[in-house]
């Protein structure tokens, strides 16, 4: 099954088309972008409290049969946060001194 690839980053709402460098993922494909990763969330998805990874690039050829965006088209579905900003803030706060592996 591939990723869904979505559109937006859930905090700041800017784009990141499927071959966006700085889109950053967690283990639920909860989608941010580099810099509100940086600097606003502290390396701590505000929906599952995990880390973040540089989201992979989805080929746009046909590089093997069925395999690329035209054939497996990435989501156009846009996803924002449900919480609010005060909220994620003491999220990120309460456990971006944790490592990643270890929350």
């Amino acid at each position: 099954m591939a990723l869904q690839m979505r559109p937006n980053c859930e905090y700041c709402d800017k784009d990141l088309p499927p071959n966006a460098t700085d889109a950053r993922i967690c283990s639920y494909e909860c989608t941010f972008c580099a810099d509100c990763v940086d600097s606003k969330l502290g390396n701590v998805c505000p929906n599952c409290g995990g880390g973040f990874a540089p989201r992979p690039i989805r080929p746009a050829k046909e590089w093997r049969p069925g395999v690329c965006t035209a054939k497996q088209p990435p989501s156009d579905k846009r996803v924002h946060l449900k919480y609010s900003l005060d909220d994620v803030a003491a999220h990120s706060k309460r456990l971006r001194d944790i490592r990643p592996e270890e929350r």
